[in-house]
């Protein structure tokens, strides 16, 4: 091509490549302009887009909070100055009102110290089994330790001792169960001893029985204790809360008064604390002035982006989305949700106008301060039912809970029959006939020591079978082999590696024990799979037959639900899925009952400012469609130079010809020149 331009001239004298540039420029413009325009527009669409989803995003941060029930439901503490008690945490729903504490005295662990030696890495030389049980001793004259009660509540722990074992290693294996027991080895002038520190609270205290002679110096027992040294003893935290004598295993304490979490630091006898704990109705009044601010401010901003505005010389500006179907729809639909009553609230305050707040003319809202104090004054509860998500059941034994779908559950009220309650497997036990087994009294007359026979058995829960549990203790009542049946299973390492335990209860009636599995369901069930010379005599069989468990079956609005233990799912094709029903033994027997659920204005709100900022939402859509028209404003550019470079090779050649044309008469002209003079026989003048 060059080489053909740089020809254009050559003959005619006229700058033609001037001339098929400005024709090439001249055919090139129109369509080049109509491309620019449209990619400015595709791209000011796009950006207004991301002006849009930005005050949206803006605006849900605000509004979130009034979707969360905790908003409603603040508090605040007036907490004096102490070293008494710290506070800790004041939670959302904390229970209001005035308190006095005085700290009688504070909880302690016990701590023991044994298994003295020289070097805390070499090997003991022991092997067996230390069997580490939780529960309250107590003690005689001289302050030993006298008997133990079991805490059933607490797993047994068992630690395998090997003879390449040393204290650090014992202390590691300790540590690692995850018992709550904190092992650590100590050097007491040229010894090292493992100290062994049990959880806070007079119920947490050890005892440590071994299997083997050799772990002697590590036993903890009424019998055995000489080569272990107690120093401390366990004890609970006492306090005053009101005048009401209240105990506790921790001085972490976050039971007394609901919601608030103190910790003891010292007993102070005779010195009362007082404070309050107030609800705090001004963090949900902010958060709604805070809401009504951030959607004015939404609002003019997307008015701006699909409406028209005024610019600082006050002339009137077209918004970059004000042709734009999507954007508008968008807003409209949240314009309606702001006007509409909230689904699922059937009384009460069910619109934001119940509050004072209006929409103004302008379409921005405002709020009639004379109504919205008084909604928050007189009708609280109702200003959080409006704003936040509420579940409701009219069957005691039901509890409505949320799961991860609940933003496609659809708000209202269902019906609901429960069929079929939960149930837990369990196996009874034959009758207690052990030698001095007194029905009566339900005692051991004399105690039933367990040590010399074979009192061992496997136990399977929920399809788990256990290591061999053995009895080696000596027991008084039948209370004590309870807590510690129950201890001991619990403790069992391949049940609690499965999560499956159980609750091993007395029936006085029958003289025997039961053994509950403590989960619902088809696949609860208890069985013993072996059972020693001697266990029979505690009722343990491994012929007994249980019963298995049972899940929870029932209708929601007329369609069976899918049961798993206590727990009842709404069917697919149902509005209530998404909801979860807690179910408890009894409901069956309520007959049909109603639930509802809302997700409250907020909820809603929310929920249906994710569906146009998803991935999948409309706004993304929108927006790879214009991002897929800039895509092709580029190809229709690429055509475009293809079609022009074509244009400016046939001008240029077109040109080239008339070039060649009028050199060639140049050529031939100069031949001619005096053609007449150099002709023979030609006369001249």
């Amino acid at each position: 091509m060059a080489n053909i331009i740089s020809l254009l001239g050559a003959g005619s004298g006229l700058d033609t490549a001037n001339l098929v540039s400005q024709l090439v420029e001249a055919e090139r413009a129109p369509t080049q302009n109509r491309l620019d325009s449209k990619q400015e527009t595709l791209q000011a669409q796009i950006s207004a887009y991301g002006t849009l989803k930005s005050a949206m995003s803006g605006f849900q941060d605000v509004i979130s909070p009034l979707a969360n029930n905790d908003t409603f439901n603040a508090r605040s503490v007036a907490f004096p100055d102490t070293d008494v008690i710290t506070p800790n945490s004041l939670a959302a729903g904390a229970q209001t009102g005035t308190y006095q504490i005085e700290v009688v005295d504070v909880a302690r662990a016990q701590s023991l110290a044994m298994g003295a030696t020289a070097d805390q890495n070499a090997a003991i030389g022991a092997t067996g089994e230390l069997s580490i049980q939780f529960g309250q001793w107590s003690y005689n004259v001289a302050d030993e330790p006298d008997s133990f009660q079991v805490n059933d509540d607490r797993a047994a722990l068992s630690i395998e001792v090997d003879a390449s074992d040393s204290l650090q290693s014992i202390a590691e294996k300790i540590n690692a169960s995850d018992s709550g027991i904190q092992a650590s080895v100590l050097r007491v002038d040229d010894q090292y001893q493992l100290m062994l520190t049990a959880p806070s609270g007079a119920d947490n205290a050890l005892q440590i029985s071994a299997s083997d002679a050799s772990l002697a110096d590590f036993e903890f027992t009424a019998a055995n204790f000489s080569g272990v040294t107690e120093t401390q003893q366990a004890s609970d935290a006492e306090l005053k809360v009101n005048g009401l004598s209240v105990k506790r295993d921790s001085n972490t304490i976050d039971d007394v008064i609901a919601g608030f979490d103190f910790t003891l630091n010292k007993s102070s006898a005779g010195e009362k604390i007082t404070f309050s704990v107030d609800a705090d109705k001004a963090v949900a009044e902010q958060a709604i002035r805070d809401f009504v601010e951030a959607y004015n401010t939404l609002y003019e901003t997307a008015g701006n982006l699909t409406g028209y505005s005024t610019d600082e010389d006050n002339n009137t500006v077209k918004g970059d989305l004000s042709t734009d179907a999507t954007a508008k729809t968008v807003m409209r639909q949240l314009r309606s949700m702001i006007g509409a009553t909230v689904p699922g609230i059937e009384s009460g305050f069910t619109a934001l106008a119940n509050l004072g707040i209006r929409t103004e003319l302008d379409g921005t809202l405002s709020i009639n301060e004379t109504e919205f104090e008084s909604a928050l004054s007189g009708n609280f509860e109702l200003v959080e039912t409006l704003f936040a998500r509420k579940t409701s059941s009219s069957n005691s034994y039901v509890e409505v809970g949320v799961g991860t779908r609940a933003s496609s559950t659809v708000a209202g009220s269902y019906d609901v029959l429960i069929t079929q309650d939960p149930a837990k497997g369990l196996v009874g036990g034959n009758s207690v006939t052990a030698t001095g087994f007194d029905a009566g009294s339900d005692a051991f007359v004399p105690s039933l020591d367990t040590s010399p026979g074979d009192y061992s058995f496997k136990i399977k829960v929920n399809g788990t079978e256990s290591d061999t549990i053995s009895l080696t203790g000596t027991y008084s009542t039948v209370e004590e082999l309870r807590a510690e049946l129950q201890s001991l299973i619990n403790g069992d390492a391949k049940l609690a590696g499965a999560r499956a335990a159980v609750d091993v209860s007395y029936d006085s009636g029958t003289d025997a024990f039961t053994f509950t599995s403590r989960d619902y369901g088809s696949s609860s069930k208890v069985s013993f799979s072996l059972a020693g010379a001697d266990i029979g005599q505690l009722g343990i069989d491994t012929a007994l037959t249980g019963t298995a468990g049972k899940d929870v079956a029932g209708t929601i609005n007329g369609v069976a639900g899918f049961g798993a233990g206590e727990v009842l799912l709404p069917d697919l094709s149902s509005g209530a899925y998404g909801l979860n029903l807690s179910i408890s033994p009894g409901a069956a027997a309520q007959g049909a009952f109603e639930i509802g659920f809302s997700r409250g204005f907020a909820g809603g709100m929310n929920n249906l400012i994710n569906e146009f900022l998803a991935s999948s939402g409309p706004i993304a859509s929108r927006e790879t469609s214009l991002n897929d028209r800039l895509d092709d404003i580029s190809d229709d550019r690429e055509d475009l130079d293809r079609r022009i470079e074509k244009y400016e090779a046939r001008l240029s050649a077109q040109f080239l010809a008339m070039e060649q044309i009028i050199s060639s008469l140049n050529s031939t002209g100069d031949s001619l020149e005096g053609i007449l003079d150099r002709l023979p026989y030609t006369a001249k003048d």
